[in-house]
């Protein structure tokens, strides 16, 4: 692989109450160049979500970031399809306990693990998802097989295959298609069981104080200079009464940190054929039966090959809020945007445009999500290079609106995988802020034994 250029800016853009100043940083990676004779070539970007993560779990997210990078590197240097690749890339940030999908979700409000997940080939086009899936490892996995099983046409009678199953009916099926079972217990780890009762207390704290709300209400156009007024359910501050009417200001969860990392991967294969996959165990004390982004075609992940109309490759898998990612199918709009000529640009216009500045999502106070995308597409060779091996030129980008990103990304080529928190910088409001970066690199066909 030829590293040509790492690409590392942050833009920050204007707030709904203050004009914030731009900052923009380029800086440039060695350049380094490695070919091993009959090895197979390939891509892999991976995420272990746009959210918040904390300088103490740093170790832990990069180490199975890196993980995740390798397991689909063997995949492709063994000669398996990407959609493969990246499903084992999945299953890897899935059976982490530090992120939020598979083992060790987020519980809902009844204390159970719910998942969604993804996948997408971008050479057929097929899609293959499972909403509100319990009792399943691996959701990724089914996902997965629901795409193969639609690339084998027609069921008996003409029908047509599914693409997308929710709750029993996806437990259902990938039993009958022999994906082993999970016992719930299993499912739950130590983190999510003592995240579910922090939350929960939160909550019955919460509604304790709907009492007291309704009685401040009351009160408050009498209260000239406003205040602050104890709870009596928990002797806290769980409001803020002032003129005019007031903020509330109530007990939030956990969504606002650590909590909205769903985990994705793209990749690249020696064809240039691309994949996408997304899983994610949801917003925590969410209810049950609800689907997220991770699930929904075009808002999790999408992937899709060169082809008359597009002159390149993409791929994207997404995370942050699932509402707000839903609302504005950021996944397929990333994917648009990216066969303009200029990657990164097209991609800070997308977060500007169509996720922070998005019609759809105009009440909310704060946009929440991330992306992973890369495109590819054939080149000839360097103009100083005498021989004439086929290329592929990728280019690979991250974008969030979160306090932070982790991510990774390894060519077949390469030794090792590298990992990267990726951060807002001092002074930018998540959810009103954008942070972009990435790289370029070349991928030379190996040379013949």
């Amino acid at each position: 692989m030829t590293m040509e250029k790492g690409i590392s800016s942050v833009e920050v853009l204007p707030s709904k109450s203050s004009q914030v100043t731009a900052v923009k940083v380029v800086v440039k990676e060695p350049e380094t160049k490695q070919t091993q004779r009959g090895k197979r070539v390939g891509f892999v970007l991976v995420h272990a979500g746009a959210g918040y993560h904390s300088e103490s779990k740093a170790k832990e997210y990069k180490h199975v970031c890196k993980r995740a990078c390798q397991k689909a590197i063997e995949k492709l240097q063994a000669g398996a399809l990407a959609t493969d690749a990246v499903t084992a890339a999945l299953i890897e940030l899935e059976d982490s306990p530090f992120t939020n999908a598979g083992l060790g979700s987020n519980l809902n409000l009844l204390g159970e693990i719910e998942c969604d997940a993804s996948i997408m080939d971008g050479k057929s086009l097929n899609f293959g998802a499972v909403g509100a899936l319990s009792g399943i490892k691996n959701p990724v996995s089914v996902a997965n097989r629901l795409l193969c099983e639609g690339q084998k046409g027609k069921l008996s009678a003409g029908r047509i295959p599914p693409c997308f199953l929710v709750g029993e009916g996806a437990y259902r099926w990938a039993v009958d298609h022999g994906i082993p079972a999970c016992p719930p217990g299993i499912m739950a780890t130590r983190f999510s069981l003592a995240a579910f009762k922090r939350n929960k207390r939160k909550l019955e704290l919460a509604e304790k104080v709907e009492t007291d709300l309704i009685q401040l209400k009351k009160r408050r156009q009498s209260n000239e200079k406003g205040s602050r007024v104890l709870c009596r359910a928990c002797g806290r501050f769980p409001v803020v009464v002032g003129k005019g009417g007031g903020e509330i200001e109530l007990f939030s969860l956990e969504n606002d940190s650590g909590t909205l990392d769903t985990v994705g991967a793209v990749v690249v294969d020696q064809e240039g054929n691309v994949a996408a996959a997304v899983s994610s165990g949801g917003l925590a004390l969410k209810h049950p039966g609800r689907v997220g982004q991770a699930a929904l075609y075009g808002c999790g992940c999408w992937a899709e090959n060169t082809g008359a109309h597009n002159p390149y490759s993409t791929a994207v898998s997404t995370s942050g809020c699932g509402e707000h990612l839903v609302r504005t199918i950021l996944a397929r709009e990333c994917s648009c945007a990216l066969q303009t000529e200029d990657a990164h640009q097209a991609l800070l216009e997308t977060m500007q445009n169509k996720f922070i500045g998005s019609p759809f999502l105009a009440n909310e106070d704060g946009v929440l999500g991330g992306v992973i995308v890369l495109r590819s597409c054939r080149c000839s060779a360097e103009p100083e290079s005498s021989q004439e091996k086929p290329t592929l030129l990728v280019e690979f980008l991250w974008s969030h609106t979160t306090e932070s990103m982790c991510v990774g990304y390894m060519s077949a080529q390469d030794g090792k995988a590298k990992t990267h928190i990726s951060r807002l910088p001092p002074g930018a409001v998540a959810g009103q802020s954008v942070a972009i970066e990435g790289g370029v690199c070349r991928l030379e066909s190996p040379e013949s034994s």
